[in-house]
């Protein structure tokens, strides 16, 4: 069994407190946490933090110091004139210098926030419970994607955020600050990636009873990297060879009536587009692992896994249906065939 250091029984308050900063300083580091930023927004949102924080800590040391000093020190009382001095002061000179500073602080910050980005642009729509991801090229042309975002890393990068039914809110908090997405608008955020790695992002506004299990998976790749990945997506997946059994239950189940896979019949834009399923860490907007027997299980019990999904589930269909239709789906594009 492991120890916290300096926990006893007999002086249990220094494991307790041991115990109770490893969980204030987990907070701080992670794939979703601002504090740990990789984003040149989310680095000047931090700094502003910082800085409200450390003005706190000295607003909250001054009144705990001026309280002391009244309860424990001073034990005359005040005198009328000196108590609306000290009113004054500290009630309202102190506090709208603070504010000002800070104000005038968080205000220098909004130019650069709201500077434009370059030649990427990737328009995000928020979906009950699922993010629908296009990239919007210089020449017009669009590459489709779902529940997962590829950014490259040291280029501003703007979104275009929509929402098709309720309210819903993006935020990658490692790169940058949220941003509503509201039906029948179109808000703007602007991100900058400073280092790679796979982030989370998350709907940060309530939309409904699956709104905690709206995830985003955000990779931030080199330069070069990215563009290539992006050459790869602008040319047409090449259609699956042959007719699997999988591809004959998806269409024949009427998947393809709410599905994209590139290729095949499938063409409908009501759910996720599945053409490159197979590339993504996750399934369901970011919620399971993305391998066979998770497809196969979200398959045949999604409003279990997700309530209030537009999904229906799939119970009728045999767990051997469901597994050959995820088996097929977790082909490569243009290479899915059926596992024997």
């Amino acid at each position: 069994m492991t120890v916290l250091p300096g926990f006893s029984a007999s002086r249990p308050w220094g494991g307790l407190a041991a115990a109770g900063s490893a969980l204030a300083l987990a907070g701080c580091s992670g794939r979703q946490s601002a504090l740990d930023t990789a984003g040149y927004e989310a680095r000047v949102v931090g700094e502003l933090f910082w800085w409200m924080l450390a003005a706190s800590v000295v607003i909250w040391v001054l009144v705990m110091a001026l309280s002391l000093y009244a309860t424990r020190r001073r034990r005359e009382p005040w005198s009328g004139r000196a108590a609306a001095r000290l009113i004054l002061i500290c009630g309202a000179i102190l506090p709208t210098i603070a504010l000002a500073v800070l104000l005038v602080f968080g205000l220098r910050l909004m130019p650069v926030l709201r500077a434009p980005g370059e030649d990427l642009r990737i328009a995000v729509e928020g979906q009950q419970f699922w993010w629908r991801v296009t990239y919007e090229l210089p020449d017009g042309s669009r590459v489709s994607s779902a529940n997962e975002v590829r950014l490259p890393r040291g280029r501003r990068t703007e979104f275009v955020l929509t929402a098709q039914d309720v309210i819903h809110s993006f935020w990658v908090p490692p790169l940058g600050g949220k941003m509503d997405m509201i039906p029948g608008m179109t808000n703007r955020l602007v991100l900058e990636p400073e280092r790679t790695g796979r982030f989370r992002g998350a709907c940060a506004e309530f939309c409904g009873a699956s709104h905690a299990l709206m995830a985003l998976d955000v990779e931030v790749m080199e330069p070069d990297a990215f563009e290539a990945w992006l050459r790869s997506r602008r040319d047409p997946a090449p259609p699956p060879p042959g007719a699997q059994e999988g591809a004959t239950l998806f269409l024949a189940n009427g998947c393809g009536a709410c599905h994209t896979v590139a290729g095949t019949p499938a063409a409908g834009r009501i759910g996720p587009d599945l053409t490159h399923l197979s590339e993504r860490p996750s399934i369901a907007a970011g919620i399971l692992p993305n391998d066979v027997d998770n497809i196969a299980r979200f398959i045949r019990h999604t409003r279990d896994i997700k309530p209030g999904a537009r999904m229906p589930s799939f119970a009728m269909l045999s767990p051997e249906d469901s597994a050959s239709i995820a088996r097929w789906l977790s082909a490569p594009a243009g290479t899915r065939m059926e596992t024997p």
